[in-house]
């Protein structure tokens, strides 16, 4: 007797009969929908489409982009009409129309043919409106502050614990212009950029809902403008431009008694804009900055980027920022030089959830803790009611000391938020130019509402923590009938938006620095999760410009200071500075950006040619090895895995990508040069680090033999021995985990490949060994520096996230094929491993919404999908018995194979529902 599988496949294969059968939706320009403040000349153009039919491809597009929208709604494309292109490309598709002329607005549409050669409707219409291309589109407006840095003090690339000489704390500026508006606006756009962040205000409002604008980037090198639309904020009449200055990256004031990691000095706050306006009868205005602006100090008294932020609410001007204030006080504003501007292209960072106090709590030295109940990147809102002069002390924390008072040990202190009343009612305050990592918040100078307090004690009427992030697009999601893996999904969901700024910074309280590791390592995990190409792509280019001249690429970019302790393994390790390389193979596998790998093509050689010349006899030694793993003494540089395997492993790998991108660039000689220095690489590496009799690479390390696997420096007769290795490492460790930073991504990608996600849920289906579990049992709310949770580091931080990827290419089995792009060609094969029962994941990749949804019961499988239009997909059962498919219309389905044991069926778009029974005959 036999057993036989048999499979139902509930849906019906259509023909598409009808023009509406294929829609265009969801347009974008260069990844925005519908975005002003472009600065490139081509960008590129995508769009999704949309099926209720199953098998639908695009076979041609036709792409209109006009002038104005009449001639759009005419069908007139006299800007750029693509005709019909006989292809199914429908992403990244390159503007190549007239020129593009800065601050013009363009609208677009778009319309597709199918397989059949039908063709769709024309898409709902897109614009996009361009920024500044060039220096003289800035129409000679000036960079202006209240106050100028002595050169003497400038000090753009401190190095770590040298004393500096400057001990100013400065003015931080409020800057207004007043202006007329005379007759009906078509529409008004402001470019505005300020230094290190601005806040901009329109006739006595705020314009946008952005945070820390611009991005923080390397200042010596760029500075990033920021685009809006402010048509319907101006009047009739008089009219009033406000900004407000802050220091962020751009001056870290050295004040005693307040935390400063760095000390970077580019210079004293400073702004620049030009606002165009577009009149109904077709004449246009500018209003640009220079001296005739007024400026005079703001009531923000101090701020860093680390020490915190005060405000002094006597110090208000009432109505500064609106029309008929009167300013013959204020001093006119200084000319200043500032450096090269670009269009900022990532999302703003943003306020999103708020979170209240789940408890009040007194402490022995009458002050209170307000615990917000999660650990996350945030700012303050405090409404209290008291007299002038009152001052209320609040200092933030991830942690708390045995008696219930909070601790900056792990985070760096003092650092807090001073707010000194008018005394005129309730006031309400949210700081304006820095942000912290936080979970606590301790209260000095109040007492809460409710609270039994004296007459002369101010009121906290409530106290509130706003949680600040970039505002990428949520993209995927997670759900699994495995309860600790949908809390460590939350727990790595929130590392990740804490530290997704305008920077991908490490943690966002100790140092808010790029550590760039996290880019290559936790990159998948955040495209999966996250659209965020803009922010890799703003990445790149700090990367670039933090490039030195000698090729190296440091491990911080911005690179903001010079780590000199330990020589310099805090700032040439490849394990970091290969994201160069690492994240334009990316953008382009996960996104199709060709062109990033065009753009940064010379970065890449560089960096490669700075590594050739450090490695002796084609071994590297340098840097920081398998960071943060767990050896027996605490965690740091290196401990299981001997200096030189992971940076030698990685160095290969960028060699055998450059390879990869060489080709699709055309660059014959290069691929030769690389694949022949990749061969040495490789040859090197195992003369030097592998045992062929016990089958180990160095130590035997998880991270030794993982990265070996992974970056294709086994033999393949080896491979599987090796790979066994890791496996009996780990067991022998009662399935617990060693690797590190650098390490641990490679394990769990070289056990998912060997079909061992069994092991993976072993090593993260527990609490007690370090690792996610640790670190929920131990109360964490993000995930923490340490696999142990330890109190003496970060507790929300970036680096160790990698199970976040195997949750959506694992759990819920949605992967590219080797030879996809941007998921073009998807592989959906669920790893039903431990007792998982059911899981539901998707991702909405740039041709659309990938999702798995599985069920697992006694004596069947159900597995239902969607595949976008214009792809296809291998579907994979997780199971090793003898297969038959049958479909409920036809007696039997086509393309069924057995590959290694198991069944595999490829479709195209639509969805699907599978139902697998286990039947005995």
């Amino acid at each position: 007797m036999s057993r036989i599988l048999f499979f139902s496949w509930l849906f019906s294969i259509s023909i598409s009969l009808s023009a509406q059968d294929i829609q265009v939706a969801q347009l974008s320009c260069a990844y925005l929908n519908n975005p002003i403040g472009i600065d490139t000349s081509t960008p590129g153009l995508s769009w999704k489409l949309q099926s209720k039919q199953h098998n639908v491809t695009q076979t041609a597009y036709q792409v209109l982009v006009a002038s104005s929208f009449g001639n759009l709604n005419k069908n007139i494309g006299n800007v750029w009409d693509t005709k019909k292109v006989a292809s199914n490309q429908s992403i990244q598709v390159h503007y190549k129309g007239s020129r593009l002329v800065s601050t013009q607005k363009y609208y677009w549409k778009v319309r597709v043919w199918d397989h059949y050669g039908k063709s769709s409707g024309w898409s709902k219409p897109a614009f996009f409106q361009m920024g500044l291309l060039n220096s003289t589109d800035w129409k000679d407006a000036k960079w202006i502050a209240y106050e100028k840095l002595a050169d003497s003090n400038v000090n753009v690339l401190p190095t770590d614990g040298k004393k500096d000489k400057n001990n100013a704390n400065n003015v931080l500026p409020m800057i207004r212009k007043e202006f007329r508006v005379a007759k009906p606006i078509k529409n008004a756009t402001i470019f505005i950029s300020g230094l290190g962040h601005f806040e901009l205000s329109l006739n006595g409002a705020k314009v946008g809902d952005d945070f820390l604008a611009p991005g923080w980037t390397k200042y010596d090198k760029e500075a990033l403008y920021v685009t809006y639309d402010i048509t319907n904020q101006l009047k009739k009449g008089a009219n009033a431009i406000g900004v407000m200055l802050g220091n962020g990256f751009y001056y870290v004031p050295p004040v005693k008694g307040r935390y400063r990691k760095l000390k970077s000095a580019f210079g004293y706050p400073k702004m620049i804009c030009r606002l165009k306006i577009e009149y109904t009868d077709g004449t246009f205005a500018n209003l640009v900055s220079n001296e005739s602006w007024k400026t005079a100090p703001s009531p923000v008294i101090f701020s860093s980027i680390y020490g915190g932020e005060d405000y002094d609410a006597n110090l208000e001007q009432k109505g500064w920022n609106a029309a008929g204030f009167n300013d013959r006080s204020w001093k006119s504003s200084l000319l200043v030089d500032g450096p090269e501007l670009n269009a900022q292209q990532e999302a703003p960072v943003k306020v999103f959830e708020t979170f209240n106090a789940k408890s009040i709590l007194p402490t022995r030295n009458k002050e209170w803790v307000y615990d917000l109940g999660q650990n996350a990147s945030a700012i303050i809102e405090l409404k209290v009611r008291g007299k002038k002069g009152d001052t209320i002390r609040i200092t933030p924390a991830e942690l708390l000391k045995e008696d219930g008072t909070v601790t900056q040990k792990n985070t760096g202190g003092p650092s807090y938020f001073t707010y000194i009343l008018k005394g005129n009612g309730v006031e309400t305050w949210r700081p304006r130019f820095f942000y912290t990592g936080f979970r606590y918040l301790q209260v000095k100078g109040g007492v809460p509402a409710g609270k039994e307090h004296s007459l002369q004690q101010p009121v906290i009427e409530d106290l509130r923590g706003l949680h600040i992030r970039n505002a990428a697009e949520t993209v995927g999601s997670f759900r699994s009938s495995n309860e600790l893996f949908n809390k460590t999904f939350t727990l790595i969901d929130w590392s990740i938006k804490s530290n997704m700024m305008s920077v991908f910074t490490d943690c966002p309280q100790r140092e808010k620095l790029g550590w760039l590791e996290q880019l290559h390592l936790m990159g998948k995990s955040v495209n999966y999760n996250y659209a965020t190409a803009p922010l890799f792509r703003k990445a790149m280019e700090d990367m670039r410009n933090s490039q030195l001249a000698n090729g190296l690429v440091p491990e911080i970019a911005p690179e903001y200071v010079k780590f000199e302790w330990g020589g310099d393994m805090f700032r040439d390790s490849p394990e970091w500075g290969s994201s160069c390389i690492l994240v334009p193979w990316d953008l382009y596998k996960y996104y199709g950006d060709l062109q990033a790998l065009t753009d940064y093509y010379p970065v890449m050689q560089r960096y490669i040619k700075y590594l050739e010349s450090k490695a002796n006899q084609h071994i590297l030694s340098q840097g920081l090895g398998d960071w943060y793993d767990l050896g027996p003494k605490p965690p740091g540089v290196s401990q299981l895995t001997p200096m030189g395997i992971t940076a030698t492993a990685i160095y290969h790998y960028d060699l055998k990508i450059l390879e990869k991108i060489a080709a699709l660039l055309g660059k014959k000689e290069d691929v030769l040069a690389y694949s022949k220095l990749a061969a040495k690489v490789r040859k090197a590496f195992n003369a030097r680090f592998f045992n062929a009799e016990t089958k180990q690479y160095g130590s035997g390390s998880q991270a030794a033999n993982a990265v070996a696997v992974y970056m294709e420096l086994v033999d393949e007769k080896d491979k599987q021995a090796v790979v066994e290795n890791l496996v009996k490492d780990i067991q022998s460790h009662n399935n617990g985990l060693t690797a590190g930073d650098i390490g641990y991504r490679y394990v769990l990608r070289v056990l998912e490949d060997a079909g061992r996600s069994d092991v993976i849920f072993d090593m993260n289906s527990r609490s007690d060994v370090p690792g996610y579990g640790m670190q929920i049992a131990k109360g964490a709310t993000a995930l923490t520096e340490s696999w142990a949770a330890l109190p003496t580091v970060s507790n929300n931080h970036f680096m160790l996230g990698h199970l976040m990827e195997w949750f959506y290419s694992g759990v819920g089995g949605i992967r590219q094929d080797e030879n996809s792009v941007a998921f073009n060609k998807i592989r959906i094969e669920p790893h039903v491993v431990g007792d998982l029962t059911s899981a539901d994941v998707s991702y909405d990749s740039p041709y659309g919404k990938i999702s798995s949804k599985w069920q697992k019961m006694d004596k069947s499988f159900l597995l239902e999908v969607h595949i976008p239009v214009n792809t296809t997909a291998d579907i994979y059962f997780p199971s090793k018995l003898k297969q038959t498919i049958t479909d409920e219309i036809n007696p039997r389905i086509s393309g069924l194979k057995i590959e290694n044991g198991k069944a595999k069926i490829t479709v195209g778009s639509g969805h699907y529902k599978f139902k697998s029974t286990d039947e005995e005959m």
